[in-house]
Formats: C-alpha cells, structure tokens, sequence
C-alpha cells in the first residue's frame, strides 16, 4: 500500500471531467487536499462539491491554462487554501477532429496552445511553490496517440502529446536539484465524455483491439497518476508509463486471436 497523501496539496487542471476528474477523485480519496482547476468556476465547483461529498477535501479554481497570470493565481490559491503546494497534475488538454488537408493554422495553434504550452505554463506557474515542498511532484497527462501510434484526425493532438514528453525528459534534469519530480502518465482508450461522443461503433470497434478487451477508466488513470504521486516514487523521475490494456502491443488484429 502506498503512503498516504495526507495533507498533501495538489493541482489538478482540466479537472472538472474526464481524466483530469478522476484523477483529482483518486487523489482525493487518499488525503491530499485538491485543488480543482478548471477553465469554467460552476464545473470546478461541480466536481470540488462531488469529491467533498465523497469525503475528500477539494475546493474550486477557474484558471485557463493558456495564461500564465490565471495559472500563477492559481497555484497562489493552492498555497493560500493548503498551506503550500506539493502535486501539479498537468492534465488540461483538448483533442478536436480534424483531418489535416482541412486543417487551419488557427485550429493547430488551440491545440498545441492547450495541450503544450498549457503543460509549460502550469509547471512555470506552480514552480516556485513546488521548490518549497520537501518532495514536488508533476505528472503530466501525455497519451499513447502521438509518442506510440496514430489516428486519423489527431495530427495536432499527436505533436502536442509527443511534444510533453520532449519537454519532459529535459525539463525533469532542471527541476531534480529542487528534488521535485516529473513523470508522464500515457492513456490508451479511457471512457471519458469527449470518446463516449464518437459513437458507439467506434467504442465497441476499440475495444475490440485491446487484448483487455475494454476500455480503460478514468481511475486507472489516476492511479498511475497517484503512484508517480507517492512517497514510494521518489526515485522516479522522466519517465512514463502506458495505461492502456496491452493495445499497443499486438501487431495485428490477428494476434488477439492466435
């Protein structure tokens, strides 16, 4: 069993749904006290309100994660609320369909601004904080699309989830004299709002191809998240690890049924 995140602080972007939901659900039920950060305050309030009721200890911050003043009085909130900050969660991020002849510049730059400069702009802004913990700890939300494989669609989200792991692994060398961390959690298939809208063939289709034969949920991506969390993973830093149900590994559809 891990250590108890008892009277940790955390940071939780994009956590009014989704993964980021329950990865501040997770983190919650183990002790730490939550902040929810959400572009929308009443969602941020939704989901506070959800943990609280479940015995947690979470309250609510709209902050965007494109502006870097909104993350800093943000992570100021986590310190005023918890007495510090100890987990950035980097987990706001965006995944719109679009094929790239159809693409527009503008469209490319909201993604690679949500999901890439966002992760930059959170790990900026909660810094100073995270130095004063005797063991900072940032988990990003990367994804398996990108750094592993490809959909058509995503060549956006797929540079931009590649792009956090190229940020990782030299911005992890920087931090390590402050003794925070920085690892990456990467999601295959996960049942979240935004894939419950591709349809339901799409849904039976994918996990169909996981030799799991399911789809992930959105606590066993946060307790991925929970672990790199953890006093036991101290020693960790610059790594990812895969949470998707082996789909990455057979070469083809044939080999599920060899």
């Amino acid at each position: 069993m891990l250590t108890s995140l008892d009277g940790k602080s955390a940071i939780v972007t994009g956590a009014s749904k989704g993964i980021g939901k329950g990865i501040a659900r997770v983190l919650a039920r183990h002790g730490a006290r939550v902040l929810v950060v959400a572009r929308h305050l009443d969602a941020a309030e939704a989901t506070a309100g959800e943990l609280r009721e479940a015995g947690g200890k979470a309250s609510a911050f709209a902050a965007d994660v494109r502006d870097l003043v909104a993350m800093e009085a943000a992570a100021a909130a986590a310190v005023e609320r918890h007495g510090g900050l100890d987990i950035l969660c980097a987990n706001a991020g965006i995944f719109p369909q679009a094929k790239l002849e159809a693409m527009t510049p503008e469209e490319w730059d909201d993604v690679l601004g949500t999901n890439l400069k966002g992760t930059f702009l959170s790990v900026k802004a909660c810094l100073p904080a995270l130095k004063e913990s005797d063991g900072g700890r940032i988990v990003i939300t990367s994804s398996i699309t990108g750094p592993v494989t490809g959909f058509p669609g995503w060549t956006h989200y797929a540079a931009s989830k590649a792009g956090q792991l190229g940020f990782l692994r030299t911005a992890c060398i920087e931090l390590a004299k402050y003794g925070i961390t920085m690892n990456a959690v990467m999601p295959g298939n996960i049942v979240t709002e935004g894939l419950e809208n591709l349809g339901a063939d799409y849904l039976k289709t994918m996990a169909g191809s996981i030799p799991l034969k399911r789809l992930g949920s959105v606590e066993d991506i946060g307790y991925a998240a929970l672990f790199f969390a953890s006093k036991e993973a101290a020693y960790i830093t610059g790594q990812t690890i895969i949470v998707d149900g082996g789909q990455i590994l057979p070469e083809s559809l044939e080999a599920l049924e060899a």
